[in-house]
């Protein structure tokens, strides 16, 4: 059962677009089951999932599409389905981790502009940099470079180009995650007073609503990102909530 407080506290999340069933089961194995041998039984997934507001024959349908996508493994342990990510479903969910996952303060701290030879790009491997016009791009120091592109790094970003390379089409959506944040931060109680369930609850809705904005664009630097941009100030929300509500063991999730 949920509290009356906590009902409250996640309602905002709850109503928040883009939660489509099989996503949202996505995000809560990815959260609660991604290390090998973790595994979430029917009856706690089907409870975790009512939890969400999420229909018997929804969450059905969801499961049945995850395992024909090789996403999600089910066995019998006697009358009991035990659901687990399957190899493909944990390396996805491992490559999507860092991004997910990682607090604002430990965002790659040095960065680079590229130039190219030309504005056309195709055949190029540009994954992890952001678009700044037809020729010039820039990420982090970390990943690699087009051979022939002239390359710089960067120092202190003016803040016209911090701007610039916010993804605008996510702004609306990243602000209503942002109030929807500072919803459950207002009225949530503390972690002792809620029950795994409400936890893994919790987490499932800020991990899924979080990963479905973060994972449209590249990550940028920490010295490319303005501190009071909407999508920054919900990165640190989402850190600091997952942090002070850490995840439950799913073997303590009651289902009665």
């Amino acid at each position: 059962m949920l509290t009356d407080d906590f009902a409250h506290a996640a309602s905002a999340l709850k109503k928040l677009g883009g939660q489509r069933v099989w996503s949202l089961m996505i995000s809560l194995f990815g959260d609660l089951a991604r290390r090998e041998g973790d595994v979430i039984d029917g009856p706690v997934l089907s409870t975790i999932m009512a939890a969400m507001d999420v229909r018997p024959e929804a969450a059905r349908v969801a499961l049945h599409r995850l395992r024909k996508d090789n996403w999600i493994a089910s066995e019998k342990q006697g009358r009991i389905s035990l659901h687990s990510l399957t190899p493909d479903g944990r390396a996805q969910a491992d490559d999507a981790s860092a991004r997910i996952y990682t607090p604002p303060d430990d965002l790659c701290q040095n960065w680079q502009m590229l130039l190219l030879k030309s504005a056309d790009a195709g055949g190029l491997d540009l994954d992890g940099f952001t678009q700044v016009d037809a020729r010039v791009f820039v990420g982090p120091t970390d990943i690699a470079t087009p051979k022939d592109a002239y390359v710089t790094v960067g120092a202190d970003a003016p803040a016209w180009l911090q701007a610039e390379l916010e993804p605008q089409t996510l702004t609306e959506s990243y602000t209503q995650l942002h109030t929807a944040l500072v919803h459950a931060v207002q009225h949530l109680p503390a972690p002792d007073a809620l029950t795994p369930l409400e936890i893994a609850t919790l987490r499932c809705l800020i991990v899924h609503n979080w990963r479905r904005l973060a994972l449209k664009h590249p990550a940028l630097p920490k010295p490319l990102i303005r501190k009071d941009w909407v999508g920054f100030k919900a990165h640190v929300l989402v850190a600091d909530l997952l942090a002070r509500y850490p995840r439950p063991d799913p073997t303590q999730i009651a289902t009665a």
